[in-house]
């Protein structure tokens, strides 16, 4: 049920400063505030260990469509649906984050994110389609085929306290879920139902300026989460913004607390970017800054010691060129990992082998490979399993394909690898910075277009049945 237009306009002519301690009791106090229907709208109180005081501000700015001239035609339908099922429903519903702020810099949103007044449990019951997922961050993931709508349920959090977030589900307005977030220009909601943008944090302004700043301090920011970082920097890569000089300083300040991010958020950040069509610019910004060496030491080291450290560029370079063009195919990402990892292995064998005259068999190359995404991929940055085993494959493939030796191959034959198509695009990859190789791709792969393919999905074994004992 969603709060009447006239208890929403009493709410927003007075300011709450009610202190609630463990020992009271929270029903009978939520009573005393008779105006307010809270059946079904979220309470301004949340029940926590230590006494403590919580204001409620309405203060916010209106952009109307004749100012942001935002068409629903770029927005999603899926995301219109699910905004229009919960409004119908009697829960508040904006599109808020990356998708409002790409399409203000008028650019295509990879993604439609989506905030409510609903709690995850609501949602679940609206939508047959949806999963309820994580413990730290529970939120909503509804799926229609391959696209996944992320909804989550308005937030209330601390901005001044130093904490990191180990846990963000305090329910809360729309106003304090804006305050939470990391910068002003994700702090935007789009209310379909007029077509008007909500700006709590002056984000707006920010946008149109191309300025990037923190909301509130942004060095009590990036301690509470320092994933909040690296945002920073994926945003200035991505859309050529200026950085705020107070949240460039806090930046450097709190670098080495990236460390203590929970590994798998900066694994996807970092997925995320190298395929977002500015992977250069952002790993420049990265070791520029000293965070690549906190995150992956050995690249960041090949990266700033070694003469041939650019080729880690060239490489990502030509990954940006293909995410950009609409019409080329997208890179796997153990594809992607292969323009940090393959650097790295070619030196290795110049050292070790070619240096010395030598021609490694496969088995000595494999023990290279292991030993190097070992310590690449192992560490802080850790990548699972099947990324490794298929940059494994990707990594040896290009000596099955190219073998430092000279010796002319009588026959090529595909070897019986599920995985050797991504290695052939490796080679492409590596073709684009040595032409000579194009010709060697091309063979490879109109080979390959002849060979019978084999089903990669795995088979289930069938279960075995449980044994009756005999009584």
């Amino acid at each position: 049920m969603a709060v009447p237009a006239t208890s929403r306009d009493a709410l927003s002519n007075l300011d709450f400063d009610f202190t609630i301690s463990e020992e009271g009791n929270r029903k009978n106090l939520l009573k005393q505030i008779d105006f307010l229907p809270l059946e079904g709208y979220f309470p301004l109180f949340t029940r926590k260990r230590r006494t403590q005081t919580r204001k409620v501000s309405l203060e916010h700015k209106i952009i109307p469509f004749e100012t942001h001239q935002i068409p629903t035609e770029k927005i999603d339908t899926h995301a219109l649906y699910i905004l229009e099922k919960l409004a119908a429903a009697g829960f508040v519903a904006y599109l808020v984050g990356g998708g409002v702020r790409d399409l203000l810099l008028n650019h295509r949103p990879k993604d439609f994110d989506i905030s409510t007044s609903a709690k995850p449990e609501e949602i679940k019951s609206l939508f047959r389609n949806c999963l309820l997922i994580g413990r730290r961050f529970r939120l909503a993931h509804i799926r229609f085929g391959k696209k996944v709508f992320e909804v989550s349920t308005f937030r209330a959090g601390d901005p001044e306290t130093e904490e990191l977030i180990l846990r963000d589900n305090q329910w809360g307005y729309p106003e304090e879920d804006a305050l939470r977030r990391d910068f002003t220009i994700n702090g935007l909601f789009y209310d379909p139902s007029n077509q008007t943008i909500i700006d709590y944090v002056n984000g707006y302004e920010d946008i149109k300026k191309k300025y990037l700043r923190t909301i509130g301090q942004p060095y009590v920011r990036f301690k509470q989460d320092p994933v909040r970082m690296l945002r920073l920097l994926k945003f200035q890569a991505r859309f050529n913004l200026n950085v705020d000089p107070a949240s460039h300083i806090a930046l450097v300040e709190c670098r080495e607390e990236i460390v203590k991010s929970a590994p798998a958020r900066v694994l996807e950040e970092m997925l995320r970017m190298l395929e977002s069509g500015a992977a250069t610019p952002f790993i420049q910004l990265l070791s520029q800054h000293g965070m690549l060496a906190h995150i992956l030491p050995e690249v960041a080291h090949f990266i700033e010691k070694e003469k041939s450290g650019t080729e880690i560029y060239e490489y990502l370079h030509e990954v940006d060129t293909i995410f950009k063009d609409p019409e080329s195919e997208n890179l796997e990402r153990p594809v992607l990992l292969g323009s940090f990892a393959y650097p790295l292995l070619q030196q290795r064998m110049q050292k070790h082998f070619i240096d010395r005259e030598k021609i490694p068999h496969l088995g000595q190359i494999q023990s290279h490979v292991g030993d190097l995404i070992g310590e690449i991929f192992d560490g802080f940055f850790r990548v699972p399993r099947r990324l490794k085993v298929s940059l494994n494959n990707i990594l040896m493939g290009q000596y099955r394909l190219t073998p430092l030796h000279k010796k002319r191959v009588q026959r090529r034959r595909v070897p019986r690898d599920s995985e050797f198509h991504l290695a052939l695009k490796f080679l492409n990859l590596r073709s684009c910075l040595e032409p000579g190789l194009k010709i060697v791709h091309d063979e490879w792969q109109e080979l390959y277009s002849r060979h019978p393919r084999e089903d990669p999905s795995p088979k289930r074994r069938p279960r075995k049945r449980r044994r009756t004992r005999k009584s």
